[in-house]
């Protein structure tokens, strides 16, 4: 039997993820035996004894857990294999649960442009290293393409200001895409916004990460949020771990929990766009694109010319209904490319493409790689 020490407080969705994940690598390959740390328990003055005298007592061997690395070092003491959730830093020392954070806030970037936004906002906290790397890889892809960025880190502590916070949303222009470090901080926007009379979202159009489903369905409106492979990530904790304690590893490792989607809901429903008629046609694809639709279905919806919708279709969102029909049919199908272990045809036909005899081109044509070589590369199961 497997045992291991957690000092997780498993409060939080994500960490009630990663627990889940790790209970169904132990039903398959177990049994594996999971010591909670107790309630209220919190680092400081001798919590460093007290770790080590109950890890030799109960005969652990592997941790997984947060704590402040420099201030305890648990490996020094321990011969057995640590995992470290780090707020401010990698390890090199221990393993480490970790994510593409960067990786997210792109996602969050491109989703907003798909939008047509212009001004982007991001609310996170100071010196974490999670929050600084999701601000990071969404200013990259902002600026990028050619948006204009703004932001706002309250610090660690948690101790925001709510005055400062109102200044600070009531300085931006509107309306703004705003990305937050998590749902927590988003469900901070959305009551900060609806104290100040600011609406959600007409003019802030907001997003979290986590898909924390009590956060951000307790907020009104309901706040999307981008979900993360938090499941997978426990699972390939404790098979890694196995794999160590089995003498099949010897270093450390890094285990990368990535982003698999965006979870919509009512904070981030409205489109960046002045024309309702191009409005309109954008929210059907979106909705629809799995089907066989048609450019001329599209153009009856509206009652304009197909010349004139065709014109300011391009202008608002500088490409043709056509290639925005495939393009958002790619966008799903590399989604489920990495995220699924199911054939490419099926894929392809689910999503919209009928005639699967192409799709290699056309995806290609998108993302610069074939579906099997962008499988390779971003598969997260």
């Amino acid at each position: 039997m497997v045992r291991v020490i957690l000092l997780i407080d498993c409060a939080s969705e994500f960490d009630r993820k990663l627990l889940r994940g790790m209970m169904r690598y132990s039903r398959e390959n177990g049994p594996w035996l999971f010591y909670r740390m107790p309630s209220g328990f919190k680092w400081g003055e001798d919590r460093e004894e007290w770790i080590l005298e109950w890890a030799r007592t109960w005969k652990a061997d592997a941790i997984i857990g947060r704590w402040d690395e420099v201030k305890v070092n648990l490996l020094s003491r321990l011969n057995i294999p640590i995992v470290l959730q780090n707020n401010n830093t990698r390890s090199d020392i221990y393993s480490n649960l970790t994510g593409d954070y960067e990786g997210t806030g792109r996602m969050a970037a491109s989703y907003f442009r798909k939008k047509l936004f212009r001004d982007y906002a991001f609310f996170g906290i100071k010196d974490i290293i999670w929050s600084e790397e999701r601000c990071s890889g969404f200013k990259d892809e902002v600026l990028k393409s050619g948006g204009r960025f703004r932001s706002y880190l309250v610090e660690p502590s948690g101790m925001d200001d709510r005055q400062k916070i109102t200044a600070w949303l009531n300085s931006l222009p509107k309306p703004v895409a705003m990305f937050c470090c998590d749902d927590a901080h988003a469900l901070v926007i959305t009551e900060t916004c609806k104290m100040a009379g600011i609406r959600i979202p007409e003019d802030v159009s907001l997003l979290g990460v986590d898909n924390d489903d009590l956060l951000c369905n307790i907020s009104d409106p309901p706040i999307s949020s981008i979900d993360l492979d938090v499941e997978n990530g426990g699972y390939m904790t404790c098979r890694h771990l196995h794999e160590y304690l089995d003498g099949k590893r010897t270093a450390p490792f890094n285990v990368v929990i990535n982003p698999t989607g965006i979870v919509q809901r009512k904070s981030s429903l409205l489109y960046n766009i002045s024309d309702p008629y191009v409005e309109k046609i954008m929210k059907y694809i979106d909705e629809m694109y799995d089907t066989d639709l048609q450019v001329d279905e599209l153009f009856g919806m509206v009652p304009l010319s197909r010349r004139s919708i065709e014109m300011r279709f391009k202008s608002e969102t500088g490409t043709t209904v056509y290639q925005y029909i495939i393009s958002s049919r790619v966008e799903h199908f590399a989604y489920l490319l990495a995220t699924t272990d199911r054939p490419v045809t099926d894929i392809a036909y689910e999503v919209g493409f009928k005639d699967s005899s192409n799709i290699a081109r056309i995806f290609k044509k998108f993302k610069g790689c074939s579906p099997i070589e962008y499988r390779r590369k971003n598969c997260v199961y």
